[in-house]
């Protein structure tokens, strides 16, 4: 979910669910160490319960990191060993870290002397062609002796070599089998699934089986998904708010943030919000004239927040909106 899952993203999504965990993007132990912490750890207090998920394969910058991180204010640290990017990989982390049990057990263990919040994993199934499971199965046997207790499994394979990171979210079958073997194997681990999970009666079926279930690009372009979550899977039945509610909700916040950091093509533009919104309507007669309106260079680059109510207006049944 790079440059997806930003704070801006994640305050939208905030406004549809006040109960799900929100992740960062991948934020890698390099840019923390010597980068601007502001721009790479920023967050907005509506946001928790949110994750920092680094990207690294050092023990020693990893826990530096990941101290960074929870003194930032962040409620979990999760370690990225699922993305295939050929980039990442150049980086000796990602993916490619499944390869490497003990170094990855090395560094949760050195996160997990760092700080005292929670230190998760997300990893895949496999690498290339090891198709086993007890591939997977050991691996998580051994980064849960460091002291991991919450594995988050894309259940597929990663390929590293011949496939883009599209082509790895949609080739390598799915084996959601795998994770509830896990959980089986595993009863005293948290084990969360992921990848494909697209609809409300899929989430279910997945929660029969292992403990929570992550949604990625499926959040992404169809957020209003999650106005049900809060009162399905964590109890909260006060009422969800209106797909107009949530787009009125984020207005104040879009001032806020481009009278903070400006909009004379320099700071921020009013781009970098609302191309996280274009999903609201998803579904609805006149989703497309919203997107449109919100994808128009023109209308953008006046900087107008108000350029939102004009898309809303276009929604057919405004009042089932």
């Amino acid at each position: 979910m790079m440059d997806w899952t930003d704070r801006h993203c994640r305050l939208f999504h905030r406004q549809i669910t006040k109960h799900t965990w929100l992740y960062t993007e991948m934020v890698t132990t390099g840019a923390i160490i010597h980068g601007d912490l502001g721009r790479h750890l920023d967050f907005n207090q509506e946001e928790h319960p949110v994750a920092l998920q680094l990207g690294g394969s050092e023990p020693k910058d990893l826990a530096i990191a990941a101290k960074r991180g929870e003194e930032w204010g962040y409620d979990e640290i999760n370690l990225n060993c699922g993305c295939p990017s050929e980039r990442v990989q150049k980086g000796a982390f990602g993916a490619c870290l499944m390869a490497e049990p003990q170094l990855v057990a090395d560094c949760v263990k050195a996160m997990r002397d760092a700080v005292e919040i929670d230190v998760t994993v997300k990893h895949r199934i496999g690498i290339d062609d090891v198709e086993s499971y007890d591939f997977v199965r050991d691996f998580v046997g051994q980064i849960a002796q460091a002291g991991c207790n919450v594995f988050i499994v894309h259940a597929r394979n990663a390929i590293l070599k011949g496939l883009s990171p599209k082509e790895n979210r949609e080739i390598p079958p799915l084996k959601y089998d795998y994770a509830y073997r896990l959980k089986k194997d595993f009863p005293a681990l948290e084990i969360i699934v992921n990848g494909g999970i697209k609809t409300i009666p899929e989430i279910d079926e997945h929660l029969s089986h292992v403990d929570g279930v992550m949604l990625g690009r499926e959040a992404y372009h169809n957020p209003y998904l999650m106005s049900i979550f809060d009162a399905r899977y964590y109890g909260d039945l006060s009422a969800a708010k209106s797909r107009e509610e949530v787009l009125h909700a984020m207005l104040p916040y879009i001032e806020s943030q481009l009278a903070q950091f400006g909009n004379d093509g320099k700071g921020l533009k009013l781009n970098s919000i609302t191309r996280h919104m274009l999903g609201l309507t998803f579904g609805l007669v006149g989703a497309r004239g919203f997107r449109q309106i919100l994808s128009d260079s023109k209308k953008l680059a006046s900087g107008n927040p108000a350029i939102l109510l004009e898309a809303l207006s276009l929604v057919a049944n405004s009042k089932s909106v």
